[in-house]
């Protein structure tokens, strides 16, 4: 498989690069990294995560180890419960919003955060010396029912929930036939939330709308929420930790847009905490913080990083601009759901509508697409527009400054054999031609 850990967790096509081989030694190598204690085991929607986390959990107990089988989870939900249970840490079977023949394993450290860099550097050295023998004794694997139940309480716990429960609204869901159908519909009920389900039912091929929630792709949801009359709708990826919201008129808001909503909502009452988001986020963000004496810290693309370091910083905010949203006070990592509570939340202090929440943020246009091509082509794309920028950023991929809040971002994929071009303008147009231009120019170099 090359290197085992990519922007998010180790994935691979199942029974081709992610075999069952594999699981099991990525999974002897995970026991010997943890601290002594139980390891939470969850795992997705996806056809072949139950025989996947059936190989971890038995290879879990051949190392010795006593886990809990939390089942059909969201990832958040595993993140949450390996804290608060006192795990020694978590593993996650999923690939997130991966097309359905991918899978893959997501470590989870005992503080219930992704394990850092660091931690997967130490973990692929054990799984390429082979160096995780089996101990005398075999662990036992009991099945955890409370994980729902603890992660749903979590989550209420850092709203107003009688105030939301006052209001009634009606909330379209688009779980994507994703995992949030576990859980996103018992926490509406649990605040007595009218719900308008959309791709409720959980299904590995994803057959709804694709496994990534995208403002081109929701249009459902769109008309759900039109339909329907709903206060405002959501859409959660496949393993449920990231999510965009759509507002009453049935506009769908970008992650940026989304994460200017939700953190302006919170720096209001937290002022001077601080943000932690990646370099392919938009400007705006600074605009806002700066209102409130916020800092906003930048990170390398990949939830890891912005979790990590908002773990280092005490942040209380973190984003991508792919939707994942962090609530530091919750847990300090992705979680649709949380998301979702926040913006109830917004909705009944603001006294607004969605549509005139979004329309008092500092403007913003970014937009995002990609081009498939092989690890070498993208390297050598990155390599050519560094050498045609001198002053571009380096950092990750390449970003180049191209004049007041213009800027465009050129990246290889940790997940996918795609490059990712993002880019921000000050007008839509100027955006629209900043993407076509630079799409262009990576397509040329990538058939060169």
């Amino acid at each position: 498989m090359g290197r085992l850990f990519g922007t998010n967790g180790v994935r691979g096509v199942f029974g081709e690069d992610l075999t069952l081989e594999v699981v099991h030694d990525l999974t002897m190598s995970i026991s010997r990294h943890l601290g002594e204690g139980r390891v939470l085991v969850g795992r997705d929607g996806r056809h072949s995560s139950q025989a996947i986390s059936d190989m971890v959990c038995a290879t879990l107990n051949y190392a010795g180890r006593d886990c809990a089988d939390a089942g059909l989870v969201p990832t958040p939900c595993l993140e949450y419960c390996v804290r608060v249970m006192g795990c020694a840490g978590g593993i996650m079977v999923t690939a997130s919003h991966n097309p359905p023949q991918y899978n893959g394993i997501k470590p989870v450290a005992a503080d219930g955060v992704e394990v850092s860099r660091d931690d997967e550097a130490a973990i692929e050295q054990h799984y390429i010396n082979k160096d995780a023998p089996a101990p005398p004794r075999f662990g036992t694997t009991v099945t955890e029912g409370a994980a729902v139940r603890t992660y749903l309480n979590g989550i209420l716990s850092h709203v107003d929930a009688d105030a939301i429960r006052q209001e009634g609204y009606t909330v379209a869901l688009d779980m994507g036939n994703g995992t949030q159908a576990v859980t996103a519909p018992l926490l509406c009920q649990m605040l007595d939330c009218r719900i308008v389900p959309v791709y409720d039912t959980i299904d590995g091929d994803f057959p709804g709308r694709g496994s990534e929630p995208t403002p081109d792709n929701l249009a459902d949801l769109s008309a759900a929420v039109q339909e329907s009359g709903a206060d405002l709708g959501i859409a959660f990826d496949g393993d449920g930790d990231r999510s965009l919201i759509c507002d009453e008129n049935g506009d769908v808001l970008t992650g940026d847009k989304s994460a200017l909503l939700l953190a302006r909502h919170i720096l209001e009452r937290s002022q001077g905490a601080r943000v932690v988001t990646c370099l392919n986020s938009g400007l705006a963000i600074d605009e806002l913080a700066a209102r409130y004496g916020s800092a906003v810290i930048r990170t390398r693309v990949g939830s890891v990083e912005v979790s990590r370091r908002m773990v280092e910083c005490g942040a209380m905010v973190g984003f991508e601009e792919n939707g994942g949203f962090m609530y530091g006070p919750h847990n300090q990592v992705r979680d649709g759901l949380m998301t979702l509570a926040l913006a109830l939340g917004a909705l009944g202090s603001s006294g607004l509508t969605v549509s005139e929440m979004a329309q008092t943020l500092p403007d913003s246009h970014t937009a995002k697409t990609k081009v498939r091509c092989t690890p070498s082509q993208a390297e050598t794309l990155v390599a050519e527009l560094a050498r045609a920028h001198p002053g571009a950023d380096t950092t990750d991929g390449v970003r180049i400054k191209l004049g007041e809040r213009r800027w465009v971002m050129v990246r290889p994929s940790g997940t996918e054999p795609i490059v990712r071009i993002y880019a921000e303008a000050p007008s839509q147009t100027e955006l629209d031609s900043t993407l076509s231009e630079y799409g262009a120019i990576a397509r040329e170099i990538i058939k060169s």
